[in-house]
């Protein structure tokens, strides 16, 4: 029986943090803690040891990802207010086309989405999307799930996004290696995404928004009102748009690159050599953010003054608070199970299981998201849950695991999603059914087809 009673107190915790969290007043960062608390004791661990690792266990956290994803915020905040988003996707559906405009914005999700919040890229590119629905003649259906698909799927896979830069720390998986497999997962998704938007437009052939949904402006108005701003104020080349988030992704992939290199017999030895020690530098997320940030500061806002920039990037950085602390409070949760032994005892169990380890977090992320709606959270929960556990297991590749960790999160976004209800809402969708149509249904399609992916790479890898 003494065996089961750490389980059982893993069981507790967790019903706990999910009680908490839904049905209380308490935030989700002191859910997590009080959590970790009864998982520690009941584990075997004093009040005084659960306190002194829950402090050990957010701050190595925090020190391998926080100013990562502190700089990867700020950035994002500069591509926001400066207009390079838009300009992305101006360009893509110029180069596309007319009738190919579902395609430019769902890759313009894709791009804009891995450095900007999803929610405030939403906000910024839905007018364009609605503007080309009126000028295109095009279902509104298609165009906005196709870009916002785009964006969710970056936003819950790919780091530098916060949500996969907090798993990547807390799986101790090369932040490189995760971009590079997050972004060529995502590719099947977003174009999954994009052929059921398609098929909405035969579902509802004749959607519109109503006149009282449209408020006092219509279609016509929006599109001529948004060409309008655009004119005044010019936005930056597409160069000099994409430059902040390519820069990054290309100098950390070139140090991944350069680890495998150094692993074969051709490079064994050439640690000391200029290239490798300059991209070892510079690839570092740290340094490769860093740059970003002063690329898109100095390029992309050049003309504004001093005080106004660093307001621009402090706004960003008031966004940063929350996931920092809900980041770290899952490290937290996590060094409690390792130390505790209680990761262990759960090793022994799943190892006997006829299921992929790599499952493990998947299906805890996909729980998680679906009982309490915040990807982040469910991806950040399910990381500190799993690792521990699966770290035990031999054999058990990290980095595919932690992919699973992420795309559990996108798992039928529904009620208490809030890109859920800005999409249906912003469209004047009140229909629950029709709601779920429209949104829940395209999130899980992306879900069943990156798992698809993770699975078919476990067999490969």
């Amino acid at each position: 029986m003494g065996s089961y009673i750490p389980l059982i107190g893993l069981g507790v915790a967790v019903f706990t943090l999910i009680f908490l969290v839904l049905r209380t007043r308490i935030h989700v960062i002191l859910a997590m803690l009080i959590a970790s608390i009864i998982a520690g004791v009941s584990g075997g661990l004093t009040f005084a040891n659960s306190v002194e690792v829950i402090t050990k266990g957010f701050g190595s956290t925090l020190g391998s990802i926080g100013i990562v994803i502190g700089l990867g915020i700020m950035m994002g905040r500069v591509l926001e207010v400066s207009g390079a988003s838009e300009q992305i996707a101006y360009s893509f559906i110029k180069w596309l086309g007319k009738k190919r405009e579902e395609w430019a914005l769902a890759i313009t999700g894709y791009i804009v989405s891995i450095p900007i919040f999803v929610d405030s890229a939403f906000v910024i590119l839905y007018p364009l999307a609605k503007a080309l629905a009126k000028k295109g003649k095009r279902n509104l259906l298609t165009l906005v799930v196709s870009l916002a698909g785009g964006l969710v799927v970056t936003h819950h896979i790919v780091p530098p996004t916060p949500g996969p830069l907090g798993v990547a720390g807390i799986f101790e998986v090369d932040i490189g290696a995760m971009m590079l497999l997050s972004m060529i997962l995502a590719v099947p998704c977003v174009i999954g995404i994009t052929f059921y938007a398609k098929w909405l437009a035969i579902k509802y052939p004749e959607y519109q928004l109503s006149d009282k949904d449209e408020k006092p402006e219509n279609l016509k108005k929006v599109y001529q009102s948004y060409m309008e701003e655009k004119v005044s104020k010019p936005l930056p080349s597409l160069f000099i748009s994409l430059l902040p988030i390519i820069a990054p992704i290309i100098l950390i992939l070139i140090k991944a690159i350069n680890n495998l290199l150094l692993r074969t017999e051709a490079f064994i030895g050439q640690e000391d050599n200029l290239y490798f020690q300059f991209f070892d530098f510079f690839g570092a997320p740290i340094i490769a953010l860093a740059v970003s940030v002063l690329i898109a500061t100095y390029t992309l806002i050049p003309k504004v003054s001093k005080q106004e920039a660093i307001e621009h990037l402090e706004t960003g950085l008031q966004t940063a608070g929350i996931i920092l602390l809900v980041t770290g409070a899952g490290g937290a949760l996590g060094a409690i199970l390792r130390e505790s032994g209680t990761g262990m005892i759960l090793a022994k169990y799943i190892a006997s299981l006829p299921i992929s380890p790599i499952l493990i977090p998947f299906i805890i992320s996909t729980l998680v998201r679906l009982i309490q709606g915040s990807g982040t959270v469910a991806m950040i929960t399910s990381a500190s849950i799993s690792f521990p556990i699966i770290s035990q297991i031999p054999d058990v590749n990290m980095l595919l695991a932690a992919q699973a960790a992420t795309i559990g999160t996108l798992f039928f976004g529904y009620f208490n999603d809030s890109l859920f209800w800005m999409v249906n809402r912003m469209m004047g969708i009140k229909d629950a059914k029709q709601q779920m149509i429209v949104w829940s249904v395209p999130t899980t399609i992306a879900w069943g087809i990156g798992l698809c992916g993770i699975l078919v790479l476990n067999l490969i890898m």
